[in-house]
């Protein structure tokens, strides 16, 4: 081989390399929230958006729309078993979950048959298993990332300054 291919081939390699190394981390990584709530096993598949000095509520998530609750692909939400949430029953299965925050401190919680769906784009209404009003609750502390918990009797949205908590029964 000559000495020019050779010194061809490693600038080509070394460009490869670069451009593997220079990739950055996803704006809005995928994140998942499990655990036990009410009995059942909770999964929340989601992507995690940061702030990135926005303001989120009313401005990058407006009021009173279909928002996918996360980034990407719609946030799904597993139940291995029938629960109760905010008192409606909820049976077991996948479902796309969505929320429509709103300016008076509450938001409609939406889950909905068709789990897997991009975004809130093709969002049917005529598909939604249930719809419950919470009421949210601002956080003392910025949470830069959004992030799902799931605790024994009750999931909780927190993004921003603002926790968006669901009972579980």
């Amino acid at each position: 081989m000559k000495v020019t291919t050779k010194i061809t081939m490693l600038f080509i390699a070394l460009f490869i390399s670069a451009g593997i190394m220079a990739q950055e981390k996803p704006a809005s990584p995928a994140a998942v929230a499990t655990g036990k709530a009410a009995g059942a096993n909770i999964t929340i598949n989601y992507s995690s958006p940061s702030v990135k000095g926005r303001t989120i509520w009313g401005e990058l998530v407006p009021y009173s729309k279909v928002w996918r609750a996360g980034a990407n692909e719609a946030t799904t939400f597993k139940t291995d078993k029938d629960i109760m949430v905010e008192g409606q029953k909820l049976p077991a299965g996948d479902y796309a979950f969505f929320v429509i925050p709103e300016k008076d401190n509450t938001a409609t919680i939406v889950f909905n048959k068709e789990a897997k769906q991009w975004g809130a784009y093709k969002y049917d209404e005529s598909k939604d298993q249930l719809r419950v009003k919470v009421k949210t609750k601002k956080s003392s502390t910025l949470n830069e990332r959004l992030v799902y918990t799931v605790n024994k009797n009750n999931v909780i949205l927190s993004w921003e300054y603002l926790e968006i908590p669901i009972s579980i029964k």
